[in-house]
């Protein structure tokens, strides 16, 4: 039986913007792989993986070992962007593992530690190579808060947070938003196109392949492909948001592997560091770095400890094609469990890889569904535009049987949270 936290500091003192207590009311204490434990004596499967800040699960012992190491032998814990040992071997681990096997050519910026930061640095330099202002960026993406990625984001309850005009950014169609039969692409083109459109000549054109918080809309490769030809047609920057959907969740490391895509910045955040330690970066092609020193900086953009482990991430699992093959089998086998429960429902699969989901209907619909999932040990989310999309993140270092089990739990509460929703409209 769950048992509610007993301490009030959490009401007493935090800040009720807290969202993710409320969906799991519990202490937690200690966590390993995808198991989280509770002071309750409980375990907990997580398909929340830090909203994909730890595609490696949860204090992956190799990566412990490397940041105590780098610890106790008192290494550099904070460096501004100061030459140290920790970010020179990240940087070279990088550009061996990651970089020269995929025949890319790019400068990385350490900006602050959160996606938002690498989002706010993209547009900003998108801005400054082209001298223009407005940024294309598409419906149900999400880009964070801050105000120049909060623009960006579509999401009506994080923008009404501002309290002021969000500026900047033109809103396009993602692909399929007016569903199958209409080419999104193709309809922001004529607009642009037309000296009467109504779009200011862009700088940037800025997409997520697979959109995580607005409902795990995947884009096709062609439409893609398509995007970037216009922003090539317009003289825009074409900047892929990777910070959700990249470290190996949707497939390679870079969530657009294989697509014939070249993006001028791609933005890295959340599991980039491996172990769920804060780093941010902005990559862009070297013709594009016309920053001039400090013109966009950050106090913790220098996050020795996070190199550390990111190095160390990047050694052990990309070093060769062993993980991704892995994860490919364990996405296979999620595709084919959720399409079962879709199937048994009349629902629809959405994402791609292993961020993937399935639409409830709606968002009271997910709540309980996610609830009665809690209940019985499994930690997971929702997403969407109404929060209608049941969410699932789990750790790409699962075990098959602890994955399986996770998944047992899920087709449980959806079938009879469903069922109860059916009984209820009749």
């Amino acid at each position: 039986m769950n048992k509610p936290i007993n301490s009030t500091a959490f009401t007493r003192v935090e800040s009720q913007v807290r969202s993710y207590s409320r969906s799991f009311p519990r202490l937690f204490d200690r966590a390993t792989g995808a198991t989280i434990h509770g002071t309750d004596g409980r375990e907990y499967t997580d398909f929340l993986a830090g909203c994909s800040s730890l595609n490696y699960g949860h204090n992956d012992p190799d990566l412990k070992a490397a940041l105590l190491a780098y610890i106790s032998r008192d290494g550099i814990a904070h460096g501004l962007d100061m030459f140290t040992d920790a970010k020179e071997k990240f940087l070279s681990a990088f550009e061996r593992h990651i970089l020269k096997p995929r025949d890319m050519r790019y400068r990385l910026q350490f900006t602050g530690p959160t996606g938002a930061n690498a989002v706010e640095a993209a547009m900003k330099l998108a801005r400054k190579v082209t001298g223009r202002s407005n940024v294309i960026s598409f419906t149900n993406g999400f880009h964070g808060v801050t105000l120049g990625a909060l623009a960006a984001t579509g999401n009506g309850k994080h923008r009404a947070g501002a309290a002021i005009p969000l500026n900047g950014v033109t809103r396009a169609a993602y692909d399929g938003y007016y569903g199958t039969e209409i080419d999104t692409a193709e309809l922001l083109a004529q607009q642009l196109a037309d000296p009467s459109g109504g779009i200011d000549a862009p700088a940037a054109i800025i997409v997520e392949t697979v959109q995580g918080e607005g409902g795990l809309n995947a884009a096709s490769p062609e439409w893609l492909r398509r995007i970037e030809s216009i922003a090539r047609d317009h003289g825009a920057l074409f900047i892929i948001d990777d910070i959700q959907a990249g470290c190996g969740r949707t497939g390679g490391f870079f969530s657009f592997e294989g697509m014939g895509l070249s993006p001028d910045i791609i933005t890295m955040a959340k599991s980039l560091s491996g172990m769920g330690l804060p780093l941010a970066l902005t990559l862009m092609k070297p013709e594009h770095d016309i920053w001039s020193p400090a013109e966009h900086n950050g106090t913790f953009r220098g996050n020795n400890h996070a190199f550390v482990t990111a190095t160390a991430t990047i050694e052990k699992f990309w070093a060769d094609d062993e993980f991704a093959e892995a994860v490919a089998e364990k996405a296979a086998f999620l595709e084919a469990r959720l399409q079962e429960i879709a199937d048994a429902h009349g629902t629809t699969l959405r994402g791609r890889g292993m961020m993937r989901g399935i639409n409830a209907g709606s968002g009271e619909a997910a709540a309980a569904i996610c609830k009665a999932c809690f209940d019985k040990g499994l930690i997971i989310e929702t997403s969407g535009s109404h929060d209608e999309i049941v969410k699932i993140l789990a750790p790409l270092t699962i075990a098959p049987a602890q994955f399986a089990a996770g998944l047992d739990i899920l087709e449980t509460a959806f079938a009879r949270e469903m069922a109860a929703w059916r009984t209820a409209a009749e």
